[in-house]
């Protein structure tokens, strides 16, 4: 093997187990329930934080 490729042969393709397959609906459940949470975040505190950031953009004056 030429020098320098010793690193490939980590990258050996492993058959998937049942083991490996059961982590992917959990990730898939928390991708979601994260989602929900901005979107619900976003819902409630959106309006506040819209005024907010229209108060903050009325202060601010171009240079003079």
């Amino acid at each position: 093997m030429r020098r320098g490729m010793h690193w490939l042969q980590r990258l050996r393709v492993r058959p998937a187990t049942e083991r490996s397959r059961a982590d992917v609906p959990g990730w898939v459940l928390i991708t979601l329930m994260s989602a929900i949470l901005v979107a619900g975040l976003l819902a409630i505190a959106g309006p506040a934080l819209e005024k907010l950031f229209t108060e903050a953009m009325d202060q601010v004056r171009p240079g003079d």
